[in-house]
């Protein structure tokens, strides 16, 4: 650590040649496990001092998604520590340094008083290394972006869920303008199933509550989420029915969502009864399916002016 190995080390695997890539991602692995047997912290002396002292080296390991050589040795390291400290999370989605900055520290965040993000920092490329990535870059980097909302543990999971709650809330335009337009519109069929999976998953968390109820304020959101279920893809228009549903299901509809569903009530009517009709064996989705049908026929054809 005083020789800043772990730094040059997570700067410059992706000079390495494949063999010693291997046994460098082997060796943070082991490094940011070791704890001595006579150690008083609770963390590993070498993941301490990466959180407190040398943050740098997260930033690095995350921009190791920039090149195919270093992408998937730094995509193992980082989900590792990411299952196991919310500190190396709230580096990811906080820090703004660019080129050979100082990368934010740990004491430098206050999720609660952190200013809006710029759209510039660590975080926010990942949106392009999963979009613009070699297909095995893409597929990681969105394990990873996963991970660092979900986590793994179930006491860190929660953790995890108050601190995203907080960075979305603070930053929800940012956030999902380039979550739709990148990933859930992407044209990529891997990284557009996966993208609406997790959208689902975040809007139907209890802990994203405020999260949910705003982005179903959308009338843009709910024509994005109808455009999903015309895809030619099954698995897309199932997943994109999973964020549908909560649009219909929520019974404090914003004028232009309730605008959107009445003038396209009849159409919608025809549309859902033969909607994934072969998924007859799945009674969860079948008995939603019947909900939304049930919900929309209750709205009416009601004149523009009754939602305005």
């Amino acid at each position: 650590m005083q020789e800043d190995l772990l730094y040059l080390l997570a700067h410059s695997i992706r000079l390495l040649p494949f063999e010693s890539r291997k046994d460098c991602q082997s060796m943070f692995s082991y490094v940011f496990r070791f704890k001595p047997a006579n150690s008083l912290s609770p963390e590993p002396p070498a993941m301490a001092y990466t959180i407190q002292q040398r943050p740098e080296v997260i930033v690095e390991l995350c921009r190791g998604y920039g090149y195919k050589e270093s992408a998937m040795p730094c995509g193992v390291v980082l989900r590792e520590i990411l299952r196991q400290y919310e500190d190396v999370a709230s580096i990811i989605l906080h820090d703004e340094s660019r080129g050979n900055q100082r990368a934010i520290s740990i004491d430098e965040i206050d999720p609660r008083e952190a200013p809006v993000q710029t759209g510039e920092g660590v975080f926010w490329q990942f949106f392009t290394w999963i979009e613009n990535g070699a297909f095995e870059v893409s597929t990681d980097a969105f394990t990873t972006f996963r991970v660092t909302f979900h986590g793994r543990q179930p006491e860190l999971l929660t953790r995890h869920k108050q601190l995203l709650a907080l960075y979305l809330e603070k930053n929800f335009d940012l956030f999902f303008d380039r979550y739709n337009t990148v990933l859930v519109q992407s044209k990529s069929y891997v990284t557009k199933r996966q993208s609406i999976k997790l959208l689902g998953e975040l809007l139907l968390d209890r802990a994203n509550y405020n999260i949910m109820t705003a982005y179903v304020e959308s009338g843009d959101h709910l024509k994005i989420c109808m455009t999903l279920l015309k895809d030619d893809r099954k698995m897309v228009q199932y997943e994109g029915f999973h964020v549908f549903k909560v649009f219909v299901a929520n019974p404090h509809k914003s004028a232009p969502v309730q605008r959107i569903l009445v003038n396209n009530r009849e159409r919608l009517l025809r549309f859902l009864p033969s909607f994934l009709e072969d998924r007859t064996e799945d009674e969860q989705f079948m008995d939603e399916k019947s909900f939304l049908i049930r919900q929309i026929e209750s709205m009416g054809p009601a004149p523009l002016s009754d939602y305005s």
